[in-house]
């Protein structure tokens, strides 16, 4: 098995084939969200939730997903401060994305996630949802938030291209 590359956002759209999906991940210390982009990489919608336990466990969880669903890249929730430097949480999602790299085949780019929970408890809070509702929820969710905010920026790089 090859290793997938950790590469720049700007440099994936040359490395997708037309029609495959983004898996986004929310990367926590108790669970990995997981979201999924249409074909047409315009939406994200929330798809599951892992319940972290072995690494080697959750690898093959992301990886069947992967294979399922056709997807041709990974954008992964990188947890800066807000100054945008990184600590303890943002050095684990790296090296969770460097032990992932070795199951499974499909480019890896981070996207920063800087208040994306938040963003979505709001959102929930708003929408009246219980607290056992958001807590269900919540991880799938911020993994699309995460996504979608990847998308919107690969669709404005198409733009200007």
């Amino acid at each position: 098995m090859t290793v997938a590359p950790l590469i720049a956002i700007e440099d994936l759209p040359q490395l997708l084939a037309p029609e495959v999906r983004l898996l986004g991940l929310d990367v926590g210390t108790k669970t990995v969200g997981m979201a999924l982009s249409d074909v047409t990489r315009s939406i994200a919608t929330p798809y599951d939730t892992v319940r972290r336990t072995k690494f080697t466990a959750d690898a093959k969880t992301i990886r069947d997903a992967v294979e399922t669903n056709g997807v041709g890249a990974l954008v992964i929730g990188l947890p800066l401060h807000l100054d945008g430097s990184e600590g303890r949480r943002a050095q684990s999602t790296r090296a969770f994305a460097r032990n992932l790299a070795a199951h499974v085949e499909v480019p890896m780019v981070f996207w920063d996630e800087r208040l994306s929970t938040a963003a979505v408890e709001r959102h929930l809070i708003e929408a009246d949802a219980s607290r056992k509702r958001r807590i269900e929820v919540i991880d799938r969710m911020a993994a699309a938030y995460i996504l979608q905010g990847a998308l919107d920026r690969l669709k404005r790089l198409a733009e200007h291209c």
